[in-house]
């Protein structure tokens, strides 16, 4: 072998690197398991003892919470993730368009409808809206420029409704096409996306192996509102500052007043919410102290006072007497900035109490808006309080309607970029030739004078342009972090919801599949393996089966190690990819072994065997690879969730199993060929040498007999389509979903097979939510006989069936609305205090796999398709090596659709058409094209070696000489799902079932659909030919 240096100096260091890569998951899980035995079942003190440790240096250098950014991930259905639903507030919706209208009959209704708290609020805010004036018509509050074409001024209010019903709508799939492209921008692969039924503008999101729960806040929260603002001066507004100062002490009557829950709750309805950014609840004196404390830091008061005079308590509460407003603000402020303060983050919400005042609000100017910055101006750790401080803006409104002058929705470009002086990150932006238009007015009007970017009214930065901008460029700067700049470009990108997308409930999900399922299946995986290593050193003797199986190993070590590199999320279906790579990696050997013994059946040495066999092989590995190859990338481009989750390994495991079978294989079997040694290695055994030996079966001949079986088969798939149909998933279907919460730890798997009988036919999962004694169950059972109350007759099942984890007092009344246990006594729970039990949330849920996911997972396998059939003509140089290529996956697709037809009834395990239906069929696509392109290539290599030989005895012989390679190849994939399918829990069974039967349809339709297929069209062609030449 040529280039054996570089072969060996390029696996050493690739196995450096996938032992890199693979050793900060070797560290995490260290970590986890301490983390684990610390909580002792609590997960919350899990994930805070994880937090608490996530700065420390592990390895390497780096922290944990680096080393667990870099760890190979497990999806939701192996390992769990964050479950968060959000609500889409209808109220803002319709503010948003009636383009921000400030009517008072219009707010009020607003008010009013909330309090009211229905489902439906649209008709609960037109009657509110008619009882405050029966005159009123909502056509003047909605005809905008936005909905003008919609809503004239002359419609009635029951009109007006119908159009906001279809707005509205719109409105929230707008939303809820921002979020999946925010996630799907967000790295994680698999997510799962769905509407909540039953709840206008609720979503729920899963993410699997989410490792920072707030930066996935910050990401799906707001509603990307991204606005320019020009600016007051802090000297243009000192006098007013000090008018302001002045009457809060004259309304406070000189008395110190600390900020309270009424402030703070007061403030969370402000411009900027200051809850969730300065985190102020704190309502006690710790208040007075943390001021006393900035004093010291920042610009003394009116007075000029120095902040150390001041320093003790009471001469600082002195202060507070005389200048509340001044002191908060750390100082009267003066200058070309619109910075009016900086404030302690426990002060905000007491500062803003202050200019909510209605005696203070007639003293403001009308177009003042003020808003905090989003990060701390002073950061604690600079400050002796530790206290964060953020800074007021003064914004100026020049819009009648109250917007900025210039708004995201011009944005077409932004991306991460960072300052040639300062190396600080920052964002950068395009816009549209109108916003570009705009920018220019905007920074000539204000050329010296800051103009401030806000985004969801937080202030990110308030730069002052010293000349006018043109041609439609600017950044946002803020001290971000490479990560938070990233997640800003992908808000901005993903564009503006039309409303701000709130968290209502998120919890930390167990795995779908359940532990118990995992192990079973990782069990059943190695047992699998250790068959394989087993048959490959009985059927080619003990070194080439040696060989072969360290060449396995390697395989499965490099792939693991290059996902780890790529940080990929490893999912079910994306188990089902590694199998299939396992198997086209024992198929590279196969092909190999098989060449080097014809060699050394023709009288060559073994070294010259092997070095031919090689390269007799090299032509049938590639072909089939790259087919595989062309299809994963495809699949990787146009794919969605577990689609991608396949493709991510099907590719990587494609370009280990080429390295590890071309050049890993041949430099052992050089290494070992090297030595001055007779090796008796003959690639067989005395059990297997006359296995398929003289073996000839007339493929060709017979072909009719397979049409017809295929013919059968397809009426028969058709019928039972049309007679049984398919059972749709949950995924696919949507159905009910139930949190319960229980006195005591549960096991979801325990909890799977208590209900699986009573919901026999349908989808079940069961999930630990949250705490170890909480899970989640979802179903999409339908009982035809309920009358409307499906949910009713769900709730019964379940109290039934888990009676043996409640205790003997609890009533179905009580588990379903949820209960206490008051010292042995029993209740119905007072939902506003204390921990309860039982049904914690029932909810609708829409289908996981949307419509346009389904669209586009089905273009994706037909471009594959297209693809194949271009690249095998262009290789085969004729179209019936295609046209038969194409049929048999058709077929083989086809006939994975009849095992679910046909089966799903009879078979005692699920066979859902749900993500895992969607990776059975791909995988078998991906083996099945395998299979027809080695056996094509041999027809090939026959016809260049022996062309005068008929057709029908070049297409036999090419079939019956890959027989051995055929049965090697499918008899050691049918033992890994064998294996699975027996060993590897309820939940996969279904899964592997399917795999199985794929796969002995994938050889069916290589031997009796592909190779006879592309014969009868050669036949015909030659026919037409000596017709014409007649």
């Amino acid at each position: 072998m040529q280039n054996k240096g570089f072969i060996r100096l390029f696996s050493i260091l690739l196995t450096i690197v996938c032992l890199y890569c693979l050793s900060f998951s070797v560290v995490t899980n260290y970590y986890s398991r301490q983390a684990k035995t610390f909580a002792a079942g609590d997960t919350e003190l899990y994930y805070k003892y994880l937090d608490s440790i996530s700065g420390k240096k592990v390895w390497l250098g780096y922290t944990l919470k680096e080393a667990r950014e870099r760890e190979i991930n497990l999806g939701l259905d192996l390992k769990g993730g964050m479950d968060v639903t959000l609500e889409i507030s209808v109220p803002d919706v319709l503010i948003y368009l009636s383009d921000h209208n400030n009517t008072p009959i219009f707010r009020q209704a607003l008010d009013n409808a909330k309090k009211r708290n229905s489902s439906d609020f649209l008709t609960v805010f037109k009657q509110e809206f008619e009882r405050i004036d029966p005159n009123a018509r909502l056509s003047t509050i909605f005809s905008t420029l936005a909905l003008k074409e919609k809503i004239r001024l002359d419609m009635k209010n029951d009109q007006v409704i119908s159009v906001l019903r279809d707005e509205v709508k719109s409105a929230i799939d707008n939303s809820f096409n921002v979020l999946s492209s925010r996630i799907d921008r967000f790295g994680v692969i698999q997510p799962n996306i769905q509407r909540l039924g039953g709840e206008e503008g609720r979503i729920l999101v899963e993410l699997p192996g989410v490792k920072e729960p707030e930066r996935v806040r910050k990401l799906l929260q707001g509603s990307a509102n991204l606005e320019f603002w020009e600016t007051y001066t802090a000297a243009e507004l000192m006098g007013v500052i000090q008018k302001v100062d002045a009457t809060v002490r004259d309304i406070q009557g000189g008395k110190v007043v600390t900020t309270d829950t009424a402030a703070t709750a007061q403030t969370t309805t402000a411009t900027a919410d200051t809850t969730a950014m300065a985190k102020t609840t704190d309502a006690s004196q710790k208040t007075t102290d943390s001021l006393a404390e900035s004093l010291k830091q920042s610009l003394a008061s009116e007075t000029g006072q120095a902040a150390t005079d001041v320093a003790d308590e009471k001469a600082y509460k002195e202060a507070l007497k005389n200048n509340p407003l001044i002191v908060a603000l750390g100082g009267l402020q003066n200058g070309n900035t619109p910075v009016l303060g900086v404030v302690a983050s426990k002060d905000t919400a007491r500062v803003m109490s202050y200019f909510r005042m209605p005696q203070i609000s007639r003293l403001l100017p009308r177009d003042l808006k003020l808003s905090w910055t989003v990060k701390p101006q002073i950061e604690g750790k600079d400050t002796r309080d530790n206290s964060d401080r953020y800074g007021l803006i003064a914004l100026k409104v020049t819009s009648r309607n109250g917007q900025a002058p210039l708004s995201g929705n011009v944005i077409t470009d932004a991306r991460v970029d960072f300052d040639q002086t300062t190396n600080q990150t920052l964002v950068s932006m395009k816009m549209n030739s109108e916003g570009a238009a705009i920018w220019a007015r905007l920074t000539k009007a204000n050329i010296g004078r800051a103009i401030a970017i806000s985004l969801d009214n937080y202030i990110y930065s308030y730069p002052a342009p010293s000349e006018q901008i043109t041609g439609g460029e600017s950044r946002i700067s803020g001290r971000f972090t490479p990560e938070e700049a990233k997640d800003l470009a992908n808000v901005l990108n993903s564009g503006k919801m039309p409303a701000p997308a709130r968290i209502i409930q998120e919890d930390v999900v167990g795995p779908s599949l359940g532990q118990t399922a995992i192990n079973n299946g990782l069990i059943s995986f190695a047992v699998a393996l250790l068959i394989i290593f087993v048959y490959m050193m009985m059927y080619y003797g003990f070194i080439p089966g040696l060989i072969a199986d360290l060449v396995l190993i390697a395989n499965t070590f490099f792939m693991l190690g290059i996902l780890a590199s790529f940080s990929a999320v490893l999912t079910l279906p994306g188990i089902a990819g590694i199998v299939l790579t396992l198997g086209m990696a024992v198929d590279a050997n196969v092909l190999i072994y098989e060449r080097c013994r014809e060699e050394l059946a023709l009288g060559k040495n073994l070294k010259k065997a092997v070095e031919e066999g090689f390269g007799n092989a090299l032509s049938a590995i590639l072909d089939g690879q790259v087919t595989t190859l062309l299809i994963g990338i495809i699949l990787f481009i146009f794919g969605t969730g577990s689609v991608k989750g396949f493709a991510t390994t099907l590719v990587i495991g494609i370009f280990t199993s080429l390295f590890t079978a071309l050049f890993f294989s041949r430099m052992l079997f050089d290494t070992l060929l090297s030595r001055n040694r007779e090796w008796n290695i003959s690639f067989t055994t005395n059990l297997t040498k006359n296995w398929f030996k003289g073996f000839h079966f007339d493929f060709i001949g017979k072909r009719k007999i397979g049409y017809i079986i295929s013919a059968c088969l397809v009426v028969v798939i058709v019928v039972s389509l049309f007679v049984n149909g398919l059972k749709p998933g949950i995924d696919f279907s949507g159905g009910n979903s139930y949190v319960i919460r229980f006195e005591q730890p549960i096991n979801a798997d325990d909890v799977r097979e208590k209900l699986s009988d009573a919901f026999e036919g349908y989808s079940l999962y069961v999930i630990t939510m949250g705490e170890a004694n909480q899970i989640r169950i979802s179903t999409n059972f339908v009982d035809n006989k309920a009358e409307g109350d499906n949910e009713g007759k769900i709730e019964t099942i379940l109290y039934e069936k888990l009676k043996d984890y409640l205790n003997p007092a609890v009533t179905k009344e009580m588990f379903v609305h949820r209960y206490v246990n008051r010292g042995g006594n029993y209740e119905l729970a007072n939902l506003e205090q204390g921990e309860n039990y039982g049904i914690q949330q029932s909810q609708n849920v829409g289908p996981t796999i949307a419509s346009d996911m389904i669209e586009r997972a089905a273009w994706a396998i037909l471009l594959s398709l297209i693809v194949i059939f271009i690249y095998i003509l262009i290789r085969f140089k004729k179209y019936a090596y295609s046209v038969g290529s194409v049929a048999s996956l058709f077929h083989d697709a086809f006939f994975m659709v009849g095992v679910y037809t046909l089966l799903y009834k009879v078979m005692p395990f699920s066979l859902d058409i749900d993500q895992s239906f969607i990776a059975a069929i791909l995988t078998i696509i991906g083996y099945s094209i395998n299979d027809t392109v080695v056996i094509f290539d041999r027809v090939r290599e026959n016809l260049t070696l022996f062309p005068k030989r008929d057709m029908k005895e070049q297409m036999n012989n090419a079939l019956n000489a890959t027989l051995s390679r055929t049965f090697s190849t499918s008899f050691t994939v049918i033992l890994v799902l064998l294996a699975m399918f027996i060993f590897g829990g309820e939940v996969i069974r279904g899964f592997m079932f399917a795999l199985l039967m794929g796969s002995l349809s994938g050889v069916y339709s290589t031997l009796f659909i592909a190779a006879p297929l592309a014969y009868d069209i050669q036949r015909k062609e030659k026919s037409k030919i000596k017709a014409i030449s007649k």
